[in-house]
């Protein structure tokens, strides 16, 4: 048996069974290594081809004057439609046709449409965003919905990214921030302190308000052009609440309003004017 199996491979040798094998088999290998290589050479070349075309985009969009957020979400959308374009390019190397390409994407994006509803919103509420300019980079906002708030340091295809005041980044979804109220903080150089001091009943109201007014009168940011307003703003239960207004520069607003809370309660210490506030007494009977 041996023998016989011996004979037979011999015989295919003699043939030449095994390299007509071999050289059916080898192009088929060192076209697809080629393939490999060429593929690598097309994801190398096109990412560097990418990063080129954002710089040249992104300095032709800062010629025009246009916003960071602007600038971001096209450096964003360039590099999404770049690597599509790379992944066919890749695809076709492998056999793949442009058309069996364009119609797998076309149900894959259909597919992904039904799948992915929450994601293109986000896509439509970021052009509108960058159409509309609600507000830009730089700008600090409130998402009137989720309470978020911060500087807007990034406009991308999806998301918005925020840094709060205690420098946390929040992303919050494009398509919310379109379809949603939000107060944009920063629109405008100034904004105001509206504040509401609790004064006791046996306190002077007009010395209470005159010490606030003064007070106020010090702020070193405040725009004197507008006027400051010191009012009786409510008669409570246990206390006379004195509101004040006043307008301060944007740029420093939250350093200004605590060093303005804190110059209020000593000015208003020193002055023997008191601040209510709740107490609990507590009266303990001897056992008979």
């Amino acid at each position: 048996m041996a023998d016989t199996i011996t004979e037979g491979i011999i015989s295919n040798l003699k043939d030449g069974a095994f390299k007509t094998y071999l050289e059916s088999f080898l192009p088929t290998v060192v076209s697809f290594f080629w393939s490999v290589v060429l593929a690598l050479l097309c994801w190398v070349i096109g990412a560097k081809l990418i990063k080129a075309i954002n710089k040249i985009a992104t300095k032709a969009l800062n010629k025009k004057g246009a916003e960071t957020g602007a600038i971001q979400f096209v450096n964003s959308l360039i590099r999404v439609l770049g690597y599509i374009v790379i992944i066919v390019l890749i695809l076709n190397l492998f056999g793949v046709t442009s058309t069996s390409v364009a119609a797998a994407l076309a149900s894959l994006l259909m597919t992904a449409g039904l799948a992915l509803q929450g994601s293109l919103a986000n896509l439509a509420g970021g052009v509108l965003i960058l159409v509309l300019h609600p507000f830009k980079v730089g700008d600090y906002i409130v998402e009137d919905t989720k309470g978020n708030e911060g500087t807007v340091i990034e406009i991308s295809i999806f998301y918005t990214k925020l840094r709060t005041i205690q420098n946390e980044i929040v992303v919050v979804p494009n398509g919310n921030l379109a379809n949603t109220s939000l107060t944009n903080i920063t629109t405008e150089n100034k904004r105001m302190i509206n504040k509401t001091f609790a004064i006791s009943y046996e306190d002077d109201i007009r010395t209470a308000k005159k010490i606030i007014r003064q007070v106020a009168e010090d702020i070193p940011t405040r725009i004197k052009e507008d006027e400051i307003k010191v009012f009786v703003n409510d008669l409570g239960d246990s206390s006379v609440d004195i509101g004040v207004r006043v307008f301060v520069e944007m740029d420093n607003y939250f350093d200004t309003m605590w060093q303005f809370f804190e110059d209020v309660k000593y000015a208003l210490d020193e002055n023997g004017i008191t601040i209510p506030y709740n107490q609990l007494q507590v009266t303990m009977e001897e056992s008979k």
